[in-house]
């Protein structure tokens, strides 16, 4: 059985489902009654990089399995730091605000494999993804295999 790994540069959403699903053994009748699509459907949101919300909520909850959070990994990693954002940091909203320095096991594992592996060094980790210097050496001396 082929794995998906934890690449969240480059999401396809649809292969991760379809890796879950094989995970859980879960029958293909039990998809298309909960999702209410046909097998033919079920195998293109298999092939489809992107899945509308609606239909990945529904995934979520039948593998009980957050997708959504892979996205707000990307996020952690990939998205601009605070301080190309200083102009709009000033207007009021009334839309929930969430911190962006939240980092999870599989973060922390994956920065400290580039540098394991040499991909980056510790300085490009530390500025490619806005991760403060202490925070990154703690997870060093915390989490070095």
């Amino acid at each position: 059985m082929e794995t998906i790994t934890n690449n969240f540069k480059q999401l396809n959403i649809g292969a991760l489902v379809q890796q879950k699903v094989r995970e859980t053994n879960i029958e293909i009748s039990r998809i298309c009654s909960f999702l209410k699509c046909t097998e033919e459907e079920v195998e293109n949101m298999y092939l489809s990089k992107s899945l509308d919300s609606e239909i990945l909520l529904r995934w979520s909850k039948l593998l009980k399995y957050d997708f959504f959070r892979i996205y707000s990994q990307h996020l952690i990693l990939y998205s601009p730091s605070k301080a190309l954002h200083k102009v709009t940091e000033n207007k009021k909203t009334i839309m929930p605000q969430f911190r962006k320095n939240i980092y999870t096991k599989e973060i922390i594992d994956f920065v400290l494999e580039l540098t394991e592996k040499g991909e980056k060094t510790k300085q490009q980790i530390m500025d490619d993804y806005d991760i403060p210097k202490a925070t990154f050496y703690t997870w060093i001396k915390k989490y070095k295999r």
